[in-house]
């Protein structure tokens, strides 16, 4: 909205879309409203169909009321702590100062918070709100429920076909989405109708058609812009327990997933041991099977639950283990003793658009996935034969799967 079609909808009043807020400092303090309440109406902005917060207008008359041009900072310093710390998951505001005409036609500054239709289900300190209307509204169980199927946080629905919000067809990148497309791309780029039948796009509520998680994350060069969590944290230690004092190394690897499992690889190379032994000739002795290495790798952004706000695969190495932190539980009826039994994907189209990406050299492997089920059992049969011990899976706190493969002695 620009500002003259801003202005009317002020007029109109609030809706299911538009909320208004007066605001009233004590000192360097907002005094009203209050952090709570503040933190309730943004969280069912969010659990609806997104929305705009006017801070500076009265919300009973609609009067344009303004912010001391010295005191923005402080509200929006304000606003920008509840989106982080009030509702869980966080909220990605856009928070931007306007001027709008108050009643004497005078601009004064306000500030609009601006909240998407969110991925994710959110709890405001008051508990489960949605918008409706003019007002916010508990949620009911029932209603709860099916927001949380809708938002594909329950395992009924593939979270990777989710939309994203705030994407548009044209963030999709030419050279990336065409290793997918089984026809020859057009001079003017990726054709929707083909990015709609690898459900890479489809269309939202309002018929705007929007990227998927997976397109986001294979088929962008930045998917951290939407999802900031969806990266690998890799931290090398010297010795044998975490300690900032003997940190080596450590990085954040984003990008395309593809790109995430052959950077972490990389990583793992760089840092880790090799010992060289010559009897006849030399043999070289690495601290870790890099093919087990490189099969959790792929199983982690493969399969990790992307729904877990906040959370991001952790690859740390140690002297004596590599361990492997993945957001999420064991899909379906899956237990850490029957992984390499069973096989069951969390996201189906993340898997099926690695297995088209090719894998690097040397591995035993031409794509990043086979899809016969064979990760684990390679993963406990080679990082066995290195290092005389199988690695070891545990579920903590059925959120999050750790992967241990010792080192070679």
């Amino acid at each position: 909205m620009n500002i003259r079609e801003l202005s009317r909808r002020i007029r109109l009043g609030e809706d299911s879309t538009l909320e208004f807020k007066r605001v009233v400092l004590a000192g360097e303090r907002v005094a009203d409203p209050k952090r709570n309440d503040m933190a309730d109406e943004l969280a069912a902005l969010a659990n609806a169909r997104g929305g705009a917060v006017i801070l500076g207008v009265d919300d009973k008359s609609g009067e344009v009321l303004g912010i001391a041009l010295r005191d923005l900072d402080v509200v929006e310093r304000w606003a920008r702590e509840i989106c982080n710390d009030s509702v869980k998951p966080a909220l990605n505001a856009d928070i931007r100062k306007l001027e709008l005409p108050a009643r004497n036609g005078q601009l004064v500054p306000v500030l609009r918070l601006d909240i998407a239709r969110s991925l994710f289900v959110h709890k405001s300190p008051g508990g489960y709100f949605r918008r409706i209307g003019s007002s916010k509204r508990e949620m009911a169980p029932e209603v709860l429920a099916r927001l949380f199927q809708e938002r594909s946080q329950t395992r009924m629905i593939r979270f990777d076909e989710s939309i994203v919000p705030g994407t548009a067809t044209g963030d999709l990148d030419y050279a990336l989405t065409r290793r997918f497309l089984r026809e020859e791309p057009s001079r003017e780029g990726v054709s929707e109708t083909a990015a709609r039948k690898l459900r890479l796009v489809i269309d939202d509520d309002d018929g705007v058609a929007r990227i998927t998680l997976a397109g986001v994350l294979m088929c962008t060069r930045e998917p951290q812009r939407w999802l900031p969590h969806a990266y690998v944290q890799a931290v090398s230690y010297a010795g044998e327990r975490t300690d900032v004092e003997y940190q080596t190394d450590a990085r954040d690897l984003g990008g395309p997933l593809d790109e995430q499992v052959a950077e972490a690889l990389h990583f793992v190379r760089r840092n880790m041991l090799v010992r060289a032994r010559k009897a006849t000739a030399r043999a070289d002795r690495p601290q870790f099977s890099e093919r087990a290495v490189f099969e959790a790798l792929v199983n982690a952004v493969a399969h990790r639950d992307y729904s877990v706000a906040g959370a991001r695969v952790r690859l740390h190495l140690f002297g004596d283990r590599l361990e492997l932190h993945v957001p999420g539980a064991l899909v379906n009826t899956l237990t850490t003793d029957s992984l390499h039994l069973r096989q069951a994907n969390r996201n189906e189209l993340i898997v099926s658009l690695l297995a088209r990406c090719p894998a690097p050299t040397g591995l035993g492997r031409l794509n990043l996935m086979d899809r016969r089920g064979d990760g684990v059992p390679i993963i406990l049969q080679e990082g066995e034969k290195l290092s005389g011990r199988s690695p070891e899976y545990l579920l903590i706190d059925d959120s999050e799967l750790r992967l241990v493969i010792w080192a070679a002695d």
